[in-house]
């Protein structure tokens, strides 16, 4: 796979991601940029000659956005820090470190993130085909599961190759928290006696 100065590495991509995710949850007016950025852009439209005034139609419902509560994000941000140490890399300034050294501590991340991954959740691909594999979108396909990159023009059905299978969680195993229990602290100080 290359990588040019304009598409971030996979490492880069990790914390991104990470920090996508927790603000997509806790904040809705980011979330509501991160949706405008996943919609498909528009194909270039020639113009035509004005069309007859439109009918008037009844009004659809407006659709309602429920609140995310921040708890269930911080309760994972928790549960990574814990295991992975995520915070304590995310927060390192890494200018100063070796790269032998920051492949190491990038592979402790690595392997407490999984454990995390596979201990609270289910994640399975959402395509079942081989990345690279080319692949053929029926008119009605879920544009929510599958996003048209490239030269998108014209209406389904479209051909073209996979690049990523992409994930869904199909199940969620997060604890029950008390309800005493502060979510917003992701660890708490230590004091070595």
């Amino acid at each position: 796979m290359s990588t040019s100065s304009s598409h971030p590495s996979f490492w880069r991509r990790v914390p991104l991601a990470f920090g996508a995710f927790f603000s997509t949850l806790s904040d809705a007016a980011y979330a509501a940029r991160v949706e405008k950025l996943a919609l498909p852009e528009a194909a270039p439209v020639a113009p035509v000659a004005p069309a007859p005034a439109p009918v008037p139609t009844p009004a659809a419902a407006p659709v309602i956005l429920k609140e995310a509560t921040p708890d269930a994000a911080l309760q994972l941000l928790a549960l990574l820090q814990r295991e992975a140490r995520l915070i304590d890399f995310t927060q390192e300034n890494l200018g100063s470190h070796a790269d032998a050294d920051i492949g190491a501590a990038a592979r402790v991340v690595h392997e407490g993130c999984a454990k995390v991954m596979r201990e609270y959740f289910t994640i399975d691909p959402v395509r079942q085909e081989a990345e690279g594999s080319r692949i053929v979108l029926q008119e009605g396909f879920d544009s929510a599961q599958v996003r048209l990159t490239g030269n998108v023009v014209g209406s389904a059905p479209f051909t073209g190759t996979l690049s990523h299978r992409g994930w869904r969680a199909s199940s969620v195993r997060l604890p029950k928290l008390s309800a005493q229990h502060d979510a917003a602290i992701l660890a708490p100080a230590e004091v070595e006696l």
